[in-house]
């Protein structure tokens, strides 16, 4: 039996603005994503700390070391610059999987 699991956590990364013009996605730098074993275009279930609003959208990769958390499209409405949030992706697999996690200060910086 497959089981849906937490492959990669980014945890209080701080949205630094939104793009409503946009088709959608979530804008990361690419060290961030790298860091949490996430890939261009993976699907990941974006939730903020701060209003309790979630969507699910796609990973866009972003220049590394900006510190830009860029929430395009409709979803700029839901979650918008200054939130901080959880971003997410699962896997499927018959075994238990240990998730990439890590940690963001104010700055988008890993800090653990």
């Amino acid at each position: 039996m497959l089981v849906s699991q937490l492959k990669s956590k980014i945890h209080r990364a701080k949205v630094t603005r939104g793009d409503v013009a946009y088709e959608g996605s979530i804008e990361i730098p690419q060290d961030l994503v790298e860091a949490a074993g996430l890939w261009p275009g993976e699907k990941v279930l974006v939730a903020s700390i701060t209003t309790g609003n979630r969507f699910e959208t796609y990973v866009l990769v972003g220049p590394p070391k900006t510190g830009e958390i860029i929430v395009n499209g409709g979803a700029a409405h839901l979650i918008k610059a200054g939130e901080r949030v959880v971003i997410m992706s699962f896997a499927l697999d018959d075994q238990p999987i240990t998730p990439r996690r890590i940690v963001c200060n104010e700055l988008n910086e890993i800090i653990g």
